[in-house]
């Protein structure tokens, strides 16, 4: 009875680890060839993909099957710049003040799940409270639903600077924050909140190389950090191993971050032509984030939304961000999809590949920035962002080719995040979690 209980088992087990899900796709796209199949299968087994095959493929009978016949299936996509713990409105500048972390966290994990429905299966979150830390760790867990988050905990910034965390306060409840609250004010306090962002978990650096359009601080674009301070941001980070972004309206600020060695820019809405030379000349990418600029200057319109001293840094900003994208591309400027979602809603972030393809960017071009160019800079060239033998199995489809529609890519209808389906039919898929 014991032998034949272990057998039992044993051929359960054995039935267990060969199961294998075949998605029957009628259009693949080969994001880094910039093609497209017909009618091929790609076979899923536990998180990778296995294999891709020609034809519409069944496998056997302890296989499961997922008719994508009449979809266009392509890798998931990556966003690199996210504010995962909030969305702007009206009570944002209030809320600061009214909501418990616990609250930050429960709110976060809706915003999680509205971008992984939304074919987002990777985020990089640019600075919150460090809520974002530990939403990173439960998703990864299996204890929340959400994409895979790189996150930089909090931002570092200067004394007054776009995220220092008091700007706006009364006196009384300003303080005189520090590295560990991620503001600096010389090269030994930047290397100190590097280390403290290490401590913490972080896996980037997000730093706020000028001032911000949200920002309860009158200057939007100056710069705000020395040479010294962002040599010494960016020497440590790379000790560290961790990835540098630097959020950029202004164009000095801005130049001196790339001589510095940031590796992203993120906005770059005033920047200049010769500043486009030198990203080009120092390898520098910029995170365009065209659905932020367009958000925050159709906000300002609202009469109340803002306090008055950010309206009219958003209405000058914001509706720039698009036509300077245009230019840097047309210059030769790599470019990373990121859309600073939580400016502009989260769930949204696809409307980025139309405003990128509005400007000028071949769809083919936008797909590959939120797919290869993102996985490779976030250090997961050989396991994300491809439909390719080996990779991790994230994958999305749409209704319609995006060449034939760019919208489409705002409706995904089937979310697969490795090897789990958490999306089909455009209905969400309910598991035991």
């Amino acid at each position: 009875m014991k032998k034949f209980l272990f057998l039992a088992f044993f051929a359960m087990t054995l039935s267990v680890c060969a199961q294998k899900t075949y998605l029957q796709c009628g259009q693949l796209i080969d994001v880094v060839k910039g093609k497209t199949y017909s009618q091929k299968t790609i076979v899923v087994h536990k998180n990778k993909i296995e294999a891709i095959l020609d034809g519409l493929v069944s496998g056997g009978d302890l296989d499961s099957v997922i008719d994508l016949t009449q979809q266009v299936v392509m890798p998931g996509f990556i966003d690199l710049h996210v504010h995962i713990e909030n969305e702007s409105n009206p009570k944002t500048y209030m809320s600061r003040f009214t909501e418990n972390e616990a609250d930050v966290a429960f709110t976060a994990t809706v915003y999680a799940k509205r971008t992984l429905m939304a074919g987002f299966t990777s985020v990089r979150d640019l600075g919150g409270s460090g809520v974002n830390i530990a939403l990173r760790n439960a998703i990864a867990a299996g204890k929340v639903i959400g994409p895979r988050i790189f996150t930089a905990g909090k931002a570092i910034a200067t004394t007054g600077g776009h995220a220092d965390p008091t700007n706006g306060r009364s006196f009384d409840l300003m303080g005189d924050p520090g590295p560990r609250e991620g503001v600096v004010n010389s090269a030994e306090e930047a290397r100190k909140a590097v280390r403290q962002r290490y401590k913490d978990g972080a896996d980037v650096i997000k730093i706020t190389a000028t001032g911000g359009v949200l920002s309860v601080a009158k200057n939007g674009q100056n710069p705000q950090f020395t040479m010294e301070e962002l040599a010494a941001i960016v020497s440590t980070a790379k000790d560290y191993g961790m990835l540098t972004a630097a959020h950029a309206h202004g164009d000095e600020g801005m130049r001196r971050a790339i001589i510095a060695g940031i590796t992203t820019i993120e906005h770059g809405t005033l920047m200049e032509a010769s500043t486009m030379d030198l990203m080009v000349k120092h390898n520098t990418y910029l995170v365009p984030t065209i659905s932020a600029g367009k958000a925050a200057a159709a906000n300002a319109k609202i009469p109340g939304y803002f306090p008055d001293v950010i309206v009219e840094k958003a209405l000058a900003i914001g509706p720039l961000s698009q036509s300077n994208f245009s230019k840097a591309y047309k210059k030769g400027v790599k470019i990373a999809f990121g859309t600073d979602s939580g400016v502009s809603p989260h769930g949204d972030n696809a409307k980025e590949f139309g405003y990128m393809v509005e400007a000028g960017m071949p769809v083919m071009e936008a797909l590959f920035s939120a797919t290869v160019t993102n996985a490779d800079l976030l250090g997961y060239a050989t396991e994300l962002g491809q439909l390719k033998k080996g990779f991790i199995a994230d994958i999305i489809a749409v209704n319609t080719h995006p060449e034939q529609d760019i919208r489409s890519l705002e409706a995904v209808v089937f979310v697969m995040k490795e090897g789990r389906v958490y999306k089909q039919d455009n209905l969400e898929v309910i598991q035991n979690y």
